[in-house]
């Protein structure tokens, strides 16, 4: 890679994922387009050393015109926001499945060298864990569903026009520069951004969910060897701890601990098609990439903590519309409670 540069797109720099690789990427010496459509992340997240434009994936004719000469393409944009897209399931797969066919298809009609997408582990359900690679997808929810029909017209596409291609399936990340104003998704950031203010953190169901967390440095030094390694090519690969996995109520308790805000919780009903428990195997990781978690999840909460702390906490932005409204809708969404 010291060897080799790269005109690389990265979509979605604004938000959390896409500033720090495409910071990364830059710093490696490589000439990087950045895309956005700016209703996901902050505009301070863009870094300088980038060509930034303001497009949405979904405006073909601008991303086609975007794509010429780029040889990489990195597709982190993506309205990740799962529990709410039972609930606004038109725009959630828009933002997904049509927003990646679309760069998919103009980079393929560029005769892109590779294109790398960031799915989610929403892609596996609820299945038995931990979840390889190896699983079919069960998506239960309209968000996973697009994720994986993107995966496969990626797939389809790239294999027809003999383009490499890699999908990297991060396991939730925190970290600086997540967008801590969204009440749908980022649970540590909305928890932290909420003790701030002095409110108590909100948990759906029981909050015995089990997940891992994957601070953002750990996981691009699996995004980064992704640009050119041949090992990977035509592999799905999970990024992300498997050897800490933790309640959301034990989120809570070191969100308290680090806030000094030490509210009991306010508990709310499950959040419908809620998988109980998502953990991944690191396994084809560690062998492919070498993956290590570096950063525990404590320090991963408490450098997000610093990181809202010195921004300053924001009132909660409810910026995606709620297509569905009925008894299930969670009632800290329709009644903005958050």
């Amino acid at each position: 890679m010291k060897n080799n540069q790269y005109k690389i797109l990265v979509t979605g720099v604004a938000g959390f994922l896409g500033s720090h690789l495409s910071e990364q990427l830059a710093a490696l010496g490589h000439k990087v387009i950045g895309i956005d459509n700016m209703k996901g992340g902050y505009k301070d997240n863009i870094p300088k050393e980038i060509e930034f434009h303001k497009i949405d994936c979904c405006d073909f004719e601008k991303v086609k015109k975007i794509m010429k000469g780029v040889q990489i393409v990195y597709h982190c944009a993506a309205t990740a926001h799962e529990g709410l897209s039972v609930f606004s399931p038109y725009e959630i797969t828009k933002n997904n499945y049509l927003a990646s066919v679309s760069i998919f298809s103009a980079a393929v009609n560029e005769k892109v060298k590779r294109i790398i997408f960031c799915s989610s582990m929403a892609r596996y359900g609820s299945q038995e864990y931990p979840f390889t690679e190896k699983m079919e997808p069960k998506p239960v929810d309209p968000y996973a569903i697009s994720k994986v029909a993107a995966e496969q017209v990626l797939i389809n596409l790239c294999n027809l026009n003999k383009i490499d291609w890699v999908i990297a399936v991060p396991h939730n990340i925190i970290g600086p520069r997540q967008k801590y104003d969204d009440p749908f998704r980022n649970v540590v950031s909305i928890m932290i951004n909420r003790m701030l203010q002095g409110k108590a953190p909100i948990i759906y169901g029981d909050g015995k969910q089990t997940r891992c967390f994957s601070y953002i440095d750990d996981c691009l030094s699996c995004l980064i060897p992704m640009l050119e390694d041949k090992t990977v090519n035509k592999q799905i690969i999970n990024i992300g701890p498997d050897e800490e996995f933790i309640t959301i109520n034990k989120v809570a308790e070191l969100c308290s601990n680090v806030t000094g805000m030490n509210l009991p919780p306010i508990y709310k009903k499950d959040r419908p098609q809620e998988v109980k428990h998502a953990i991944c195997s690191a396994d084809k990781a560690r062998k492919l990439l070498n993956y290590k978690t570096k950063v525990s999840l404590k320090e991963g909460i408490q450098k997000t903590f610093e990181y809202i702390k010195k921004r300053g906490v924001k009132p909660f932005e409810y910026h995606i519309n709620l297509e569905i409204k009925n008894d299930l809708t969670p009632d800290t969404w329709t009644k903005k409670e958050i």
